[in-house]
Parts: C-alpha cells; sequence; structure tokens
C-alpha cells in the first residue's frame, strides 16, 4: 500500500473533486451540529430559567414569554409553551422576510425546543422561597440561555426577533440593551395584571441581569482596553509590550497644541487583566508619560475574538 502522502500525489482531478466536495461536506455537517447542540443547551437554559424561577414568583421576563404568562395567569388552562408557539407567527415571518432562511429555521427549532421544554418542566419544582433570588437566578439563566441561542444565529421568537430586526437599523446598540427595551413595555403591563407593583420592580432586576447575561455570552467576559500613550520613548515602550505582553502596537502621528512639536501616540488593545502590568511598563521607561486607557465594547482579531459574518 502507498503511503498516504504517495496516494495524495497520484489523485486524479476527479479523486480530488470528491475528496473537496467530501470534506466540505463534513464540514458542514458539523456546524449543523454544533448549531443544534448550542441551540438545544440555551433552550433548556431559557426555559429552565422561566418555569422554575420566574413564573412560579408571577415575574414576567418580558417580550412574547411574559405576554404567554399573563394570558396563563388570566386563563389558567391554556398553557404558556403553546401560546408562546401562536403569538411568534407573525413575528417569524417578519423575521424570514429580513434576515433569511438560515434565521427562520434555527429560529423555528429554538422556539419549539424552549416551548417543548417549558411545559416539560412545569412538573419539575418550583423555587418559592425569595422572589428576590429568583429574579436574580432567572435572570442569570435565560439571559444566559438567550445570549447561546443569539450567537448561533438562533431566538426563541417574540421580543429576540425584534430586537435582532432592530439591530439592522441600529448597529451601534448591544442585543441586551434592545431586548431589555422592548421588554420593559410587558413588564408594566404584568405589574397591572397581576395587581403588585414588586412583581414590576422583580422583573425589572430579572430583565436587567438578563440583559447583562445576553451581552457577557455574545462579546465576552474579559472586557478589552485600548491604551494611548504619549511619551519621549515610543520605540522602547512599544519593544516592552511587543516582548511582555505580546500585543500589537499602531503608531499615531500627533501634535502638541501648546508647543507644536511632532509626537508619536502609542495605541494597543490589550485585555483587563494587563492593565497593571503596561502602567509598569509605562511607569519604568517614562514616569512623565501621559496615558489614557478607555473602555473597548469589543476587540476582534489576532489574539481576541474572531471575526464572524454576523455580529450581534
Amino acid at each position: 500500500m502507498r503511503p498516504k502522502s504517495t496516494w495524495k500525489k497520484y489523485r486524479s482531478p476527479q479523486q480530488k473533486l470528491k475528496w473537496g466536495m467530501f470534506t466540505m461536506a463534513n464540514t458542514k455537517i458539523r456546524a449543523y451540529l454544533l448549531d443544534a447542540i448550542i441551540i438545544l443547551l440555551g433552550s433548556a437554559l431559557f426555559a429552565f430559567g422561566l418555569v422554575i424561577f420566574l413564573e412560579p414568583n408571577n415575574i414576567a421576563p418580558g417580550g412574547v414569554s411574559g405576554i404567554a404568562m399573563i394570558i396563563n395567569y388570566l386563563f389558567p388552562s391554556v398553557p404558556i409553551g403553546l401560546l408562546i408557539i401562536i403569538m411568534n407567527i407573525p413575528l417569524f415571518i417578519a423575521g424570514w422576510k429580513f434576515e433569511g432562511k438560515p434565521f427562520l429555521v434555527k429560529s423555528l427549532f429554538g422556539t419549539l425546543l424552549s416551548s417543548v421544554l417549558i411545559d416539560l418542566f412545569s412538573d419539575v419544582y418550583r423555587y418559592t422561597s425569595d422572589p428576590l433570588l429568583a429574579a436574580i437566578y432567572g435572570g442569570i439563566m435565560t439571559g444566559s440561555g438567550l445570549g447561546l441561542l443569539f450567537f448561533r444565529g438562533a431566538t426563541t421568537g417574540g421580543s429576540d426577533i425584534i430586537g435582532r430586526l432592530l439591530k439592522i437599523k441600529l448597529p451601534h446598540l448591544s442585543m441586551g440593551k434592545l431586548v431589555l427595551g422592548i421588554d420593559f413595555v410587558v413588564v408594566t403591563a404584568a405589574a397591572v395584571t397581576f395587581g403588585h407593583f414588586n412583581y414590576a420592580l422583580y422583573a425589572l432586576i430579572a430583565l436587567y441581569i438578563s440583559s447583562i447575561a445576553i451581552d457577557k455570552v455574545l462579546y465576552g467576559f474579559d472586557t478589552a482596553k485600548v491604551a494611548y500613550i504619549i511619551t519621549k520613548y515610543p520605540e522602547e515602550i512599544f519593544r516592552r509590550i511587543d516582548k511582555e505582553l505580546e500585543r500589537g502596537v499602531t503608531y499615531l502621528h500627533g501634535e502638541g497644541a501648546y508647543t507644536g512639536n511632532a509626537t508619536k501616540v502609542l495605541m494597543t488593545a490589550i485585555k483587563m487583566r494587563q492593565i497593571a502590568q503596561l502602567k509598569r511598563i509605562v511607569r519604568e521607561v517614562d514616569p512623565s508619560s501621559f496615558v489614557i486607557i478607555s473602555d473597548a465594547h469589543e476587540v476582534l482579531g489576532d489574539g481576541f475574538r474572531a471575526h464572524h459574518d454576523k455580529q450581534y
């Protein structure tokens, strides 16, 4: 038998084409399986947080799920999961029109899964000891679940779809903030329906925590920083940043407004945990330097998060 490398050398064009198509098919299958697993996990987290923590304490999570809880409160015989499916139909049509078929398929999968799991989890233990803890943990679980769904291009329908559509027009706002704004209206309605202002306050806590969890899952926990350094020794500071922090540096050409002197301004993106080390480097090289460190909402590229076709 020929060695593998030799066999590759003697492949015909037809064999190479078939091998390329086989490899491409395998890659797609792996991507579909990964999507399915993450959407399943996200739907389970969302359903578990809703049924175990939020619904037993009359804490409406907002969106279609919150509206379904309100209707279920008024008409207990109507299952929450069924209501979610019915109300999502017109929203899915709008999502298909503006986001395309892949979004529709993934969101249908996520919505059906979460709806079924919500009804399945309804017979599991329900936490009613402390509404505040229920709001906190319910917000963490539902937000983490939604974040996983958004990350794979899916939703559970409702305000998630509205948020995705608004994201097209308002790309500077995060998904967490968009969903939070939409759900605020539903929470107000739930407070009136349930007859307790306290429920609205608990719901706002849950929504705020949920929006944070969504953004953390989508944009990461390790918030990046951008540092601007004005110094007399830019080359020496660059060499130490490159060697000790293993971060890239860009020279910006500046000019002192008072002195009129030309100067190099160093700009670098670093992880939050590297701030203290950067300050130490700058202090040791040039104690008289001027340093500005600011938050970076998201950094994509080498050493940070990878680029994706769509960012949420």
